[in-house]
């Protein structure tokens, strides 16, 4: 039987059944598309990892043996269109039966079921072999029930695969070594530098330049940094690992203007395009952990594994339990634009400007730049979720929709309500100078709400609180910052509200990187 298997973007998995043998009945194809390139503007860094990806990946199965049939965006076959493509391949292969893997984004498994539907041959779905779980995993487990709080999933994920568990009771006395995760660094350990891959993608790069496909962002056409193969992503590991696990843990929320990357391990895009495993990397930390144990702390390992194991797994099974409906959420009824220096790093907060200036030069930030900077900004300046879920889906080489949706719209904005998080995650400069240096060097000052040089954190803050009472007074964890507001004077409220609206209202005022006039003209009138 003549067979057309689907290999998608995300799906660069080489220890798949799928491959085990060789078959030259079964024709695999791998399509490069404006489809998936448009939907959001992507980072360029992302859209040529992705490629540099896909090509690689292609080359391995030829090598192999196996039958590739792989379209790139230039190709004058090339449809830009799923189904199209699909449709092209099938007739001309004379098909009898089309298979796929399990797509991890809603609208791509929407797409495919329904070309299924009208196709006149047999078709399959396959697990894609990558998670610990199952799509509906997390719904059966947390069945009844009224929350979904993401610790009793990680223990019950730990009891069930047997992780730092012994006698189903937690190695180190404790489930969770968060309190000892928040260190501030202060430049006083040694972070071994890492060799950037000699990826060289200069050709992609001027494919997609001529597709004119529309980017944001930087890169390094001669050094792509991320792995774009199975070896480099097992050297990336090996390297997190051996030089940076022994403090992952201390300082993983920690942030600083002279560092990108601190101890965090970088192997997020070579997961979510499954070039490895989240059992290997984490086979792979324990493994370490035990023959280093008299140098590496239970905290630290456990605080990786916490975000593959608990965050990364919960995060997808609650994609597939809320979709498609979760994308539309706005509980907190946000709906202001996002401000324009998110797409340029223009901006004198230094915080921002770093954070987002990062994630235009190297299409990353890790897990605390992105909640308690840019997000908590885009909720304190109470912006719709749409937009700001369409720039952490297009700005970070990571960003595939099942993990960045749930993050986003649930974890950063709250415009779920509470079903991920049990609090909005809001802060004034108090937290960001905690955990970081970037108010030392800034022009704000942290302490003040309402002057000239005031934070604007601060107002913003207190305003938030005051305009979305009616949805968060009654949020226990709300109660003693609620507490606090009623203290403020009503004469000072107006003055932090009036500060407040101020800082909102600048926020708009110049071209974002991608408009033209027009675009501008459109925006002001909504």
């Amino acid at each position: 039987m003549k067979t057309v298997r689907l290999i998608l973007g995300d799906q660069l998995n080489s220890n798949h059944s799928w491959f085990k043998d060789i078959n030259e009945n079964i024709l695999y194809c791998i399509f490069e598309m404006r489809q998936e390139t448009d939907y959001v503007i992507h980072h360029i860094q992302k859209v040529t990892g992705f490629f540099a990806a896909m090509r690689s990946f292609s080359k391995e199965l030829n090598e192999k043996g196996h039958s590739v049939k792989y379209l790139s965006i230039l190709d004058k076959e090339n449809t830009n269109s799923l189904t199209k493509n699909l449709n092209i391949v099938l007739e001309k292969f004379q098909a009898e039966k089309f298979e796929y893997l399990l797509p991890d984004e809603y609208r791509l498994d929407k797409q495919l079921k329904v070309f299924c539907k009208d196709l006149s041959i047999n078709n399959e779905v396959y697990e894609t072999e990558h998670f610990y779980t199952k799509r509906e995993e997390l719904a059966t487990f947390f069945k009844g029930k009224k929350q979904f709080l993401m610790e009793n999933f990680y223990r019950n994920m730990r009891k069930k695969h047997q992780i730092l568990v012994i006698n189903d009771q937690p190695e180190g006395g404790k489930w969770n070594f968060d309190k000892s995760n928040r260190k501030k660094w202060k430049e006083n350990t040694l972070i071994p530098p890492f060799k950037s891959f000699d990826n060289n993608v200069e050709n992609i790069l001027a494919e997609i330049n001529k597709a004119e496909i529309k980017t944001i962002g930087k890169i390094n056409p001669k050094y792509f940094e991320y792995p774009i193969n199975r070896d480099q992503a097992l050297i990336q590991l090996d390297y997190f690992c051996e030089n940076l696990l022994v403090h992952f843990g201390d300082y993983q929320d920690a942030m600083h203007t002279n560092q990108i990357y601190l101890y965090h391990s970088r192997i997020s895009f070579a997961m979510n395009i499954k070039l490895i495993s989240p059992k290997e990397v984490i086979e792979k930390t324990l493994e370490i952990y035990r023959f280093k144990k008299e140098e590496i702390e239970i905290a630290q390992v456990e605080g990786f594994i916490r975000q593959i194991l608990g965050w990364r797994e919960y995060m997808r099974g609650m994609y597939w339990n809320f979709m498609p409906d979760y994308k539309k959420l706005n509980e907190l009824n946000n709906k202001n634009k996002l401000p324009e220096f998110y797409w340029t790093g223009k901006t004198k907060m230094n915080c921002l400007k770093n954070s987002i200036n990062n994630s235009l030069d190297n299409s990353y930030a890790h897990h605390i730049q992105r909640l308690m900077i840019t997000g908590n900004y885009a909720l304190l300046a109470q912006t719709n979720p749409d937009e700001v879920d369409a720039w952490y889906l297009g700005i970070y080489a990571d960003a595939v929709e099942w993990v960045q949706l749930p993050n986003t719209r649930g974890m950063s904005q709250f415009a779920d309500g509470g079903k991920i998080a049990t609090k909005p995650y809001v802060s004034s400069g108090s937290y960001i100078n905690k955990m970081g240096n970037y108010c030392d060097s800034c022009v704000y000052n942290k302490k003040e709400k309402i002057t000239k040089d005031a934070c604007p954190f601060n107002s913003l803050y207190w305003n938030f609180l005051d305009d979305k009472k009616k949805e968060l007074s009654g949020n226990f964890r709300m109660g003693m910052m609620y507490s606090l507001l009623r203290k403020i004077t009503p004469e000072n409220l107006f003055k932090i509200k009036e500060k407040a609206a101020h800082i909102i209202a600048v926020s708009y005022t110049h071209l974002r990187a991608h408009e033209t006039p027009e675009h501008l003209v459109c925006r002001l009138l909504l």
